[in-house]
């Protein structure tokens, strides 16, 4: 708490998935302050922490929801007794429906409030709204390009249907909550176990041919690996194919041979997984 109580500048806002813009706001600080709110993440709760050097403070969305403009500003001067300055995205708004702009925030803070311009890389203004908008599109591409790293989930191994090793490839089944996923479909990735990145292919969708279940697999490229078990990462690189329903499983274990063609050339292709 005494480090807390030295801090002299924060940067403010929900920060999830730490993209280009959200670092433009970070490097200019000494601690950041976390709005955490629910569902739909593209990196939830303590996981921000990953990605940023300085301390984070989580300010969970419930619990100030109702303070209005000059409250929540009462608040983090009691909660930082030595700020003297807040630096904020040209959108930021605060309190009670959000009353307060930055505007609002200059007059009620007696500080300095630094307000960070809009942020754009090849032409696309970068905000958390838009990297979900081309998940759900299956554009990876553009995603990794405003989070400047692959997009990454982590998920609980499952049991999967006990398919894929008999007759089509054999694959790591993954229980992922928290995270928004990207749109269905076949992509190429990354997928991490034992501490180790692996090119691998991985479905995220209904599994239209065989048991109509939902599911998230990922099969590991061109090795075989023992049982996996805890925890596991997928880092998309990009989108492959739609989801779709086979005449049957061999139709079905021919597509798939051709998508591992189709990941492999582009893996090929792509930066090493540790270095994003």
């Amino acid at each position: 708490m005494q480090f807390k109580n030295n801090i002299k500048s924060i940067a403010i806002g929900s920060f999830d998935g730490i993209h280009l813009g959200h670092k433009a706001l970070i490097d200019q600080v000494e601690a950041v302050v976390v709005i955490e709110r629910n569902g739909g993440y593209l990196t939830p709760g303590y996981k921000r922490a990953w990605w940023i050097t300085q301390p984070c403070f989580f300010y969970h969305l419930e619990n100030i929801s109702l303070l209005r403009p000059k409250e929540f500003i009462e608040k983090l001067q009691k909660d930082f007794p030595k700020l003297d300055t807040i630096v904020v995205g040209y959108d930021f708004g605060f309190g009670y429906q959000k009353e307060g702009d930055v505007k609002a925030l200059k007059s009620l803070f007696k500080g300095e409030v630094i307000e960070v311009s809009e942020v754009k890389v090849a032409g696309i203004s970068i905000h958390s709204r838009t990297i979900k908008s081309y998940l759900k599109e299956g554009d990876i591409r553009n995603v990794n390009l405003l989070l400047s790293r692959f997009y990454s989930v982590i998920g609980k191994v499952i049991k999967g249907q006990g398919l894929g090793a008999k007759a089509l490839v054999a694959t790591v089944n993954l229980n992922i909550y928290d995270y928004q996923l990207p749109k269905d479909g076949v992509y190429a990735t990354y997928t991490k176990v034992d501490g180790v990145w692996l090119p691998s292919i991985s479905f995220i969708g209904i599994r239209a041919t065989t048991d109509g279940a939902f599911a998230i697999e990922s099969h590991i490229l061109n090795q075989e690996i023992a049982e996996v078990n805890g925890k596991v990462e997928l880092k998309f690189v990009a989108f492959i194919r739609e989801n779709q329903k086979f005449n049957g499983l061999e139709a079905l274990k021919n597509q798939i041979v051709v998508d591992i063609k189709s990941a492999e050339k582009i893996l090929k292709q792509g930066e090493n997984p540790t270095s994003s």
